[in-house]
């Protein structure tokens, strides 16, 4: 059951680009805070860690100016959306009850569904899991990996990269502490994960004296929007990291909940997309996948996108050059 709650507003984002809507979206009983921009075929935009709905500012107004209906939400667990405290609660049927239910809510029959991190594997797991109200999938930064035999964490384990793979070190209990305080480890996190350091002293997923929570040598990278990054520190500052560390710890739950997707394709028109000095896709794929294989478990996959100079941050730190393949994208799909 979802509802749209009546106390939701519009804000200006620019002289030029449709009004921003933000509601307050009662989705399953729990509250979602979304924004949208824009009339026309819906796209939805899923975001990562630590990140909130703000991150797609620059998307949002180019879809908005492109015919589309924006729409981008606080995924639960950040910014103002509910943030259940228990990790059992963050797996990819959760998160999935959560993108539905926002379409419910806003009565959107089918949307196009772009995610970013985190915000790209429970994008590509709404896809697989309702073809039927996600018609094409955009993911950035993260290529599609069905549920094999094992599931992530013990698979690297048994690469030997217990000690070593960063986000291993986050599933203890209070592991929030490292991040604190926000106004550190954003800016921190937005500049060692993207192309702006030194070849050599950008984030390495399995070396810990690359890691991405060292003091930044700047307040901010110089691709990042000023008030974007004040908003983000102000998110984490309210909320806390608790959330966001869950959907790292619901990862196995995930994993033992979709034995029936094991080897699993996604057939909808899709788009890959992501940075060459990413190290998260560095250590993903070495080297740069060809379509064929990726295809192996996308065979609707369009095209990949592969940004020289480009690092984790894509949607800010290549924003245009993104618009542009996501409107080329949008635009060469049948109407929906």
């Amino acid at each position: 059951m979802s509802s749209m709650s009546s106390n939701h507003h519009t804000s200006a984002s620019a002289p030029d680009a449709p009004p921003v809507r933000r509601h307050r979206l009662n989705v399953n009983g729990e509250s979602l805070h979304v924004i949208e921009q824009g009339e026309g075929p819906a796209v939805l935009f899923c975001h990562g860690f630590p990140d909130t709905a703000e991150t797609w500012r620059s998307q949002m107004r180019a879809m908005a100016g492109a015919g589309y209906r924006a729409v981008a939400l606080d995924m639960r667990g950040f910014g103002e959306s509910f943030a259940p405290p228990d990790a059992s609660q963050y797996t990819a049927l959760h998160v999935a009850g959560d993108l539905v239910g926002v379409l419910d809510a806003l009565k959107i029959d089918t949307a196009v569904i772009v995610g970013h991190d985190w915000g790209a594997d429970h994008a590509q797991r709404a896809a697989l899991l309702r073809p039927d109200r996600f018609r094409a999938l955009v993911s950035i930064s993260i290529p599609y990996a069905p549920r094999g035999d094992v599931d992530t964490w013990t698979g690297l384990r048994n690469q030997g990269l217990g000690e070593r793979y960063y986000a291993l070190d986050w599933l203890a209990p209070r592991r929030e502490s490292l991040f604190a305080p926000a106004s550190q480890s954003i800016p921190a996190i937005l500049y060692w994960l993207s192309a702006s350091p030194p070849p050599e002293q950008r984030w390495d997923p399995i070396d810990p004296a690359r890691d991405m929570l060292r003091p930044a040598p700047v307040a901010a990278p110089p691709w990042a929007d000023l008030d974007y990054v004040r908003h983000t520190v102000r998110a984490f500052e309210n909320s806390g990291f608790r959330g966001g560390l869950n959907y790292y710890r619901a990862s196995p739950l995930t994993f033992d909940l979709m034995p029936a997707f094991r080897n699993a394709v996604i057939r909808q028109p899709s788009l890959y997309v992501w940075g060459a000095a990413d190290g998260l896709c560095r250590f993903f794929h070495p080297t740069t996948p060809s379509l064929e294989e990726l295809r192996r478990f996308q065979p609707g996959l369009v095209k990949q996108v592969r940004l020289d100079e480009v690092g984790h941050w894509v949607q800010h730190e290549a924003a245009q050059r993104l618009n542009e393949e996501l409107i080329g994208f949008l635009d060469g799909l049948k109407p929906g």
